[in-house]
């Protein structure tokens, strides 16, 4: 089975990074769940506007938001029971690394589109 990742912060601007995961994570076989309040289908797939309204388990997830924005859903991540974060450029602050893994939270300071082995400019 497929490992579920949410990107936190998904866009339709094929410009923006956000998108190129969706394609990028889709691209490696991935089940991409796009999570954003302000789109509901993010490259022909459904998006939600908060990943307590995903159904069913969510792996990891991605975050393509502000510092300020994850520290406002890190607590849904957890309940959600969503045990890996990686927190893109732009993403990342001490704060919400500690935030994180004071809910058991593990988190990586990296761009994931690279850490599955991708090339952004590719998308």
């Amino acid at each position: 089975m497929a490992k579920v990742v949410a990107v936190i912060g998904a866009s339709s601007n094929r410009q923006r990074y956000a998108n190129k995961a969706v394609r990028a994570f889709s691209h490696k076989g991935f089940t991409v769940v796009p999570v954003t309040p302000s789109e509901t289908e993010v490259e022909g797939l459904k998006a939600y506007p908060n990943v307590l309204d995903v159904p069913g388990a969510i792996d990891m997830a991605t975050f393509y938001v502000r510092p300020s924005i994850g520290l406002q859903v890190i607590e849904a991540v957890a309940q959600k029971g969503i045990g890996e974060v990686w927190l893109n450029p732009g993403a990342a602050s001490e704060e919400l690394e500690r935030k994180a893994a004071s809910l058991g939270i593990r988190t990586v300071s990296a761009c994931s589109i690279l850490g599955i082995g991708e090339d952004p400019s590719r998308y």
